[in-house]
């Protein structure tokens, strides 16, 4: 490869003094400018030249690279950034998704009621909630909202509730002995979870929340599981972290969908799927208990892989063997 011949900076003092000998030997101003400007051209031509036959010997070079290389050099920055976008999209679209298509069609209709909402569940004798006792304290105290600079942790059931407190079930059921079941639901692929009754860590199973009804009893058990980013779905009884992803799928089930859940005791129960919706995090009335049905709730937050929302499956018993 040629030499590229560089000029070095031309001092201002330097060039005052050239053109001062030049005029005291006797060169006209337009004659050294005229040469000036000749130096000029061949240093600008020469500086082409020497660009054209560096662009020549590396289009030399690169013909003689094997053309494998070639072509990876070429594909690879194309892939990146196709992988890239593919990432992000994979991400952003199931949320964007499910604000265009499935929110709207799963927003329960709020109603208009002259009572207000704290003393509605105040009074309502199914569930009480802290929401009421909240409610009193915001009436009583004026505060600043507590911004909190750690990121909360959704596989502790205690931080899907906004005062961090287990809202308690009224008129529950007296507890039994049975502390965990099973449940299966073919559509999603997910067969034989583990579904423990109370407690608050969502990594070591799915709960069914504490006060509320045992599987074949007037009620509805209602079980609460983590989801995440469905390309990261995996329900496998093998993957060791399968509950931080099993419920991602649930807001796909659709009407007749079957929900089978096992007792220890050998009795199957089989639900079919009747509806799904979508609450705000706040509205704990998804843990009502209605004792004239049989039924059963599987809770999740969507869209999935963000806590936005609750999506709420409700099925209603239709076997038991």
């Amino acid at each position: 490869m040629s030499k590229k011949t560089t000029t070095a900076p031309v001092d201002q003092a330097d060039l005052v003094s050239l053109y001062r000998k030049a005029l005291l030997g006797g060169m006209t101003i337009a004659a050294l400018e005229s040469t000036v400007e000749r130096h000029l051209k061949r240093l600008a031509a020469a500086d082409e030249i020497e660009t054209e036959e560096n662009n020549e010997e590396i289009t030399v070079i690169k013909k003689q690279l094997p053309l494998a290389i070639r072509v990876g050099a070429a594909l690879v920055p194309i892939t990146l950034l196709f992988v890239g976008l593919f990432l992000v999209g994979s991400a952003v679209l199931p949320i964007l998704g499910s604000y265009v298509t499935t929110i709207p069609q799963l927003q329960a209709a709020e109603l208009m009621s002259p009572v207000p909402q704290e003393q509605v569940m105040e009074l309502t004798p199914i569930v009480v909630s802290q929401v009421a006792d909240a409610a009193q304290d915001r009436r009583r105290f004026a505060y600043e909202p507590e911004i909190i600079d750690t990121e909360l942790d959704y596989t502790n059931l205690l931080n899907w509730f906004s005062d961090g407190a287990l809202p308690q079930v009224a008129d529950a059921q007296l507890s039994s002995e049975l502390v965990e079941y099973t449940i299966d639901i073919p559509k999603v692929d997910i067969f034989n979870a583990r579904v423990k009754v109370g407690g608050t860590n969502l990594n070591e199973g799915l709960i069914a929340y504490p006060g509320t009804a045992n599987p074949g009893e007037f009620g509805a058990p209602v079980i609460f599981g983590h989801s995440v980013l469905r390309q990261f779905y995996n329900p496998s009884e093998k993957n060791p972290r399968r509950y931080n992803s099993i419920f991602s799928y649930i807001m796909t089930l659709t009407k007749g969908d079957e929900i089978i859940v096992k007792t220890p005791d050998g009795v199957t129960y089989t639900y079919i799927v009747q509806e799904k919706t979508e609450v705000k995090p706040t509205d704990v009335h998804i843990l009502n208990q209605r004792y004239d049905t049989k039924s059963l709730k599987i809770v999740t937050c969507t869209p999935e892989g963000t806590y936005l929302r609750r999506g709420v499956i409700s099925a209603q018993l239709v076997s038991q063997s």
